[in-house]
Protein backbone atom coordinates (compact mmCIF):
# COMPACT_ATOMS: atom_id res chain seq x y z
CA UNK A 1 0.00 0.00 0.00
CA UNK A 2 1.00 3.65 -0.37
CA UNK A 3 3.59 4.88 2.10
CA UNK A 4 4.42 8.47 2.99
CA UNK A 5 7.07 9.01 5.64
CA UNK A 6 7.83 12.50 6.91
CA UNK A 7 10.98 13.68 8.59
CA UNK A 8 12.61 16.93 9.61
CA UNK A 9 10.28 18.31 12.23
CA UNK A 10 11.55 19.72 15.48
CA UNK A 11 11.77 22.79 17.66
CA UNK A 12 13.00 26.14 16.45
CA UNK A 13 12.93 29.71 17.64
CA UNK A 14 10.74 32.24 15.91
CA UNK A 15 12.48 33.50 12.79
CA UNK A 16 14.29 30.23 12.29
CA UNK A 17 14.05 27.63 9.54
CA UNK A 18 13.24 23.97 9.15
CA UNK A 19 13.03 21.67 6.18
CA UNK A 20 10.50 18.86 6.14
CA UNK A 21 10.94 15.90 3.83
CA UNK A 22 8.56 13.18 2.74
CA UNK A 23 9.67 9.90 1.25
CA UNK A 24 7.00 8.26 -0.88
CA UNK A 25 6.72 4.70 -2.09
CA UNK A 26 4.46 2.11 -3.68
CA UNK A 27 2.87 4.36 -6.26
CA UNK A 28 3.96 6.25 -9.36
CA UNK A 29 5.15 9.36 -7.58
CA UNK A 30 5.92 11.41 -10.68
CA UNK A 31 2.30 11.31 -11.84
CA UNK A 32 0.54 12.79 -8.82
CA UNK A 33 0.13 16.11 -7.09
CA UNK A 34 1.69 16.10 -3.64
CA UNK A 35 1.17 18.45 -0.77
CA UNK A 36 1.61 19.36 2.84
CA UNK A 37 -1.16 19.93 5.37
CA UNK A 38 -0.85 21.03 8.96
CA UNK A 39 -3.05 20.44 11.93
CA UNK A 40 -3.12 22.74 14.90
CA UNK A 41 -4.74 21.51 18.09
CA UNK A 42 -7.95 23.49 18.32
CA UNK A 43 -11.52 22.72 19.23
CA UNK A 44 -12.36 21.61 15.70
CA UNK A 45 -8.92 20.16 14.96
CA UNK A 46 -9.21 21.21 11.33
CA UNK A 47 -6.32 20.47 8.99
CA UNK A 48 -5.13 23.29 6.73
CA UNK A 49 -3.52 22.91 3.35
CA UNK A 50 -0.09 24.52 3.42
CA UNK A 51 1.24 23.91 -0.07
CA UNK A 52 0.83 21.66 -3.09
CA UNK A 53 3.02 20.89 -6.08
CA UNK A 54 2.17 19.54 -9.50
CA UNK A 55 3.57 16.24 -10.77
CA UNK A 56 6.31 17.94 -12.76
CA UNK A 57 7.03 20.51 -10.10
CA UNK A 58 6.20 23.44 -12.37
CA UNK A 59 3.10 24.58 -10.53
CA UNK A 60 2.71 25.25 -6.85
CA UNK A 61 0.07 26.52 -4.46
CA UNK A 62 0.62 28.14 -1.09
CA UNK A 63 -1.74 29.14 1.65
CA UNK A 64 -1.73 32.92 2.10
CA UNK A 65 -0.33 32.52 5.59
CA UNK A 66 2.91 30.93 4.31
CA UNK A 67 3.47 32.68 0.97
CA UNK A 68 6.95 34.11 0.69
CA UNK A 69 8.19 32.06 3.65
CA UNK A 70 7.63 28.41 2.68
CA UNK A 71 8.80 26.63 -0.47
CA UNK A 72 7.57 23.25 -1.65
CA UNK A 73 9.72 21.20 -4.00
CA UNK A 74 9.97 17.64 -5.22
CA UNK A 75 12.53 15.23 -6.58
CA UNK A 76 10.82 12.71 -8.81
CA UNK A 77 13.99 10.67 -9.18
CA UNK A 78 14.11 10.19 -5.41
CA UNK A 79 10.34 10.08 -4.79
CA UNK A 80 10.59 12.85 -2.25
CA UNK A 81 8.80 16.09 -1.57
CA UNK A 82 10.18 18.83 0.63
CA UNK A 83 8.86 21.83 2.48
CA UNK A 84 11.42 24.51 3.27
CA UNK A 85 10.06 26.71 6.02
CA UNK A 86 11.76 30.03 6.69
CA UNK A 87 10.93 32.92 9.01
CA UNK A 88 8.90 30.61 11.18
CA UNK A 89 6.29 32.12 13.46
CA UNK A 90 4.71 30.71 16.62
CA UNK A 91 1.47 30.27 14.67
CA UNK A 92 3.26 27.86 12.32
CA UNK A 93 3.56 25.35 15.16
CA UNK A 94 1.57 22.28 14.19
CA UNK A 95 1.73 18.68 13.13
CA UNK A 96 2.67 18.65 9.44
CA UNK A 97 1.49 15.91 7.14
CA UNK A 98 2.64 14.87 3.69
CA UNK A 99 -0.33 14.06 1.47
CA UNK A 100 -1.00 12.49 -1.90
CA UNK A 101 -3.66 13.90 -4.17
CA UNK A 102 -6.34 11.66 -5.62
CA UNK A 103 -7.92 14.39 -7.74
CA UNK A 104 -8.95 18.01 -7.65
CA UNK A 105 -8.41 19.15 -4.05
CA UNK A 106 -8.84 15.58 -2.85
CA UNK A 107 -6.15 13.80 -0.87
CA UNK A 108 -6.31 10.11 -0.21
CA UNK A 109 -3.14 9.21 1.67
CA UNK A 110 -1.46 10.98 4.59
CA UNK A 111 1.83 10.35 6.29
CA UNK A 112 2.11 9.86 10.02
CA UNK A 113 2.95 13.50 10.59
CA UNK A 114 5.92 15.38 12.00
CA UNK A 115 5.69 17.96 14.75
CA UNK A 116 6.97 21.50 14.36
CA UNK A 117 7.31 23.65 17.46
CA UNK A 118 8.11 27.36 17.26
CA UNK A 119 8.93 29.25 20.40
Amino acid sequence: HVQLVESGGGSVQAGGSLQLSCSASRFVFSRVVMGWFRQIPTDDNEAQVVATISPGGDSTYYADSVKGRFTISRDNAENTVHLQMNSLKPEDAAAYYCVRSSGYWSFDYWGQGTQVTVS
